[in-house]
């Protein structure tokens, strides 16, 4: 396997087995004629987060088109942890940047929350998916995180029933991270809120809801996109997948 790692890998949207010919489309096109200057007989590698990643060889390829046979499976899918980054928007950024690592750190979906005090609003959903899918076929994952629309943080505090959430708490007195992710199996959400802060009267909802467990992230005060990294990998260590290895 790792002899293809450095055939160029594409997300595709349609299904992937051994009989399908595939026609890209106009975007991925233009990538591999005009940018990777690519030509007809090279290999690709393709996944759709639902059939594991296929081996694929362009058949045809143009500056309009580009048709790929699928050559053979190299990977069989496997499943994710189910771990969720719930975050306020701040600039763009470090927006983009907290998609980008967290895709390559692992996360199974991103929700964006509104707070009192988040200050970056507006958040391009088409472009932000673009960036996850991006940092997806460059760190060999097999699936796509999915996005969801934003959400007001109470609104969004009352669907997460059945779920762990872990409340990077910079106010207050709270359990070193270490400790709590110990005790968080899957699913969990990892909460992070603006650079603000959180208000008292939405550290108080998230306290007093017995799914919340507020833990510290030591003496220093983290920008949010820090405290996001910081504990998805330290979750990924402690419960998550950092013990598989690639074959």
């Amino acid at each position: 396997m790792r002899e293809n790692y450095t055939l160029k890998r594409l997300f595709f949207v349609g299904r992937l087995n051994a009989i399908t010919s595939l026609s890209l489309p106009k975007d991925q096109v233009h990538y591999l004629a005009t940018v990777l200057r690519m030509k007809e007989g090279d290999e690709v590698r393709l996944f759709n987060g639902r059939d594991g990643e296929w081996l694929g060889k362009l058949k045809a390829l143009s500056k309009r088109k580009a048709e790929i046979a699928l050559q053979e499976r190299l990977r069989e899918p496997v499943p994710m942890p189910d771990v969720t980054l719930a975050f306020a928007p701040v600039k763009r950024h470090r927006t983009a940047f907290i998609f980008e690592k967290a895709t390559e750190l692992g996360v199974a979906r991103f929700e964006p929350i509104m707070t009192a005090r988040t200050q970056f609003p507006k958040l391009n959903l088409d472009k932000a998916r673009t960036q996850i899918i991006e940092a997806s076929e460059q760190t060999e994952r097999l699936n796509i995180p999915e996005l969801s629309k934003p959400e007001k943080l109470l609104d969004w505090l009352g669907t997460q029933a059945g779920r762990h959430i872990i409340f990077a708490d910079e106010a207050g007195s709270a359990s070193p991270a270490l400790d709590a992710m110990e005790k968080l199996p899957a699913p969990v959400t990892i909460l992070i809120g603006p650079e603000g802060g959180f208000t008292e009267e939405e550290r108080a909802a998230l306290r007093g809801d017995k799914n919340v467990t507020p833990i510290s992230l030591g003496p220093r005060i983290l920008r949010a996109d820090t405290a996001a990294l910081s504990l998805l990998g330290l979750w990924q260590a402690v419960q998550g997948d950092w013990n598989v290895h690639l074959e």
